[in-house]
């Protein structure tokens, strides 16, 4: 099954998560398909904290992909931080 979810980056006590497609059975750090976007949840000042490809994440969920809960989460945050 295609999943979509964090991989987590970046050095000791500072977290960066890139949201990646990837077969479920992979470790999560591991192998993947393609790359979705970012999330940096420690960003501050002109630093961007949240960019997704939402029209990429949307072809593969009506392809079969599912989301874990993080994901879906930030990209209804995504959502609505662009749409206003």
């Amino acid at each position: 099954m295609l999943a979509i979810r964090l991989s987590r980056g970046g050095s000791k006590k500072r977290p960066f998560y890139h949201v990646v497609a990837t077969d479920s059975r992979n470790a999560r750090d591991g192998r993947f398909i393609e790359r979705l976007g970012f999330f940096n949840p420690i960003a501050r000042g002109q630093e961007v904290e949240l960019r997704l490809d939402v029209e990429r994440i949307e072809f593969l969920q009506s392809r079969g992909a599912q989301l874990s809960d993080r994901v879906k989460s930030l990209v209804k945050q995504y959502k609505a931080a662009n749409q206003a």
